[in-house]
């Protein structure tokens, strides 16, 4: 009511402003007077930034390379004890034993060869795979390998002509558009737009190994493994994870950044598995994320018997300081760069132990190959 009962006065005084400014006129400046442009120019800052009017051409080259992908799977039930009873069997009674279950994802076709990427959890214990390109195009695919440690999984198909989706090379910036491009729901493929929230989000606790892409483009349930894209249509990141307390998109959606996928990926297509060091080792530290200037103590809670660690001369109490001359400032940081390190190399370890800064030297060991996840 009181900005309803304001707005006669505020129409009044742009009248009145107006008549001000209109009787001054000739005496400020002619009509015709070049500096009239001049003095009612709107700074340059005020100029609209450049984008694009559209982002269909990004979806364009995008989209047909982003496939549905629909698993089935036989679920094993327990009859209840009661049909378990001579009655039934007498009678012929069906006792179930055995169900089959649909679940639905993304994926992303990334060589012409029919090589896509989408996310362990999405064909997970999967007894048969189809995937659906968008020109209409169905095939059956087989799992070339999957890596639990980081939610991501290689499918291939046998298809010519297939449409590829190309990695962006150049480094990515908070506040950069994305699309986000899926089949959430099963509704069919959707794309949402939104920005890059954060990079390098770890300690989240989804995957063993984290380094997410933040983006508060709409994910729901079924985009999983789906592309998340920027504006010239480029592959960012595979989406895979959203905090929501409904279920639903919140705004905060988590993708595995493409330089992670394709190197995983890689490893999968060479060797069936990622390659990571190991050193057997089980630490412990903050639930807060360190930094450089505020690192967190991460100390060395039991070393494995006869591992890569216990024979370097690691011992549960060591406080881990630095990996090769780098800095330890957190648990999720430490636990990348011991992956990062190649099997059987030598690396020097920095500890404080009883108040003593020591440096070993530990033969790092492979990671044994994890188990995909249960769906």
């Amino acid at each position: 009511m009181r900005v309803a009962n304001a707005l006669p006065w505020l129409a009044l005084a742009g009248v009145v402003g107006y008549i001000s400014w209109h009787d001054s006129w000739p005496s400020r400046v002619a009509p015709n007077d070049p500096r009239l442009a001049q003095e009612f120019a709107l700074p340059s800052h005020t100029a609209a930034s450049s984008g694009p009017i559209s982002y269909a051409p990004a979806v364009n080259r995008a989209a047909p390379a982003v496939v549905n992908i629909y698993t089935t799977q036989k679920v094993r039930t327990l009859a209840h004890p009661l049909l378990e009873h001579p009655w039934f069997r007498f009678h012929g009674e069906q006792i179930p034993r055995e169900r089959t279950a649909s679940s639905l994802g993304s994926g992303v076709i990334v060589s012409s060869d029919g090589y896509i990427l989408t996310n362990d959890h999405v064909v997970a214990s999967a007894d048969s795979i189809v995937v659906a390109l968008r020109d209409g195009r169905e095939v059956s695919a087989k799992v070339i390998g999957t890596d639990p440690d980081t939610d991501l999984a290689v499918l291939k198909i046998e298809l010519d002509k297939l449409p590829v989706l190309p990695f962006k090379t150049s480094a990515s910036a908070v506040g950069d558009v994305v699309l986000a491009i899926g089949n959430p729901f099963g509704v069919g493929q959707t794309v949402t737009q939104g920005i890059i929230s954060a990079i390098g989000r770890s300690g989240l606790g989804i995957n063993t190994y984290e380094d997410f892409i933040q983006t508060d483009a709409a994910i729901n349930p079924g985009n999983s493994g789906g592309a998340l894209v920027d504006v010239s249509g480029n592959l960012l990141g595979v989406n895979t994870a959203i905090y929501s307390r409904s279920g639903g998109s919140m705004g905060i959606g988590f993708a595995i950044p493409a330089p992670l996928a394709k190197q995983v990926m890689q490893d999968i297509i060479r060797q069936g598995h990622v390659v990571r060091g190991w050193l057997g080792i089980e630490i412990a530290g903050s639930a807060d994320m360190g930094t450089a200037q505020n690192p967190q103590p991460i100390i060395i809670a039991g070393v494995m018997p006869n591992g890569p660690g216990d024979k370097g001369g690691l011992q549960a109490g060591d406080e881990l300081k630095k990996v090769m001359g780098e800095k330890v400032i957190s648990a999720d940081q430490v636990i990348r760069q011991i992956a990062g390190l190649k099997p059987n190399t030598t690396a020097d370890i920095d500890v404080l132990r009883e108040g003593k800064l020591r440096t070993l030297k530990v033969t790092m060991g492979e990671r044994p190959k994890q188990r995909s996840r249960e769906q």
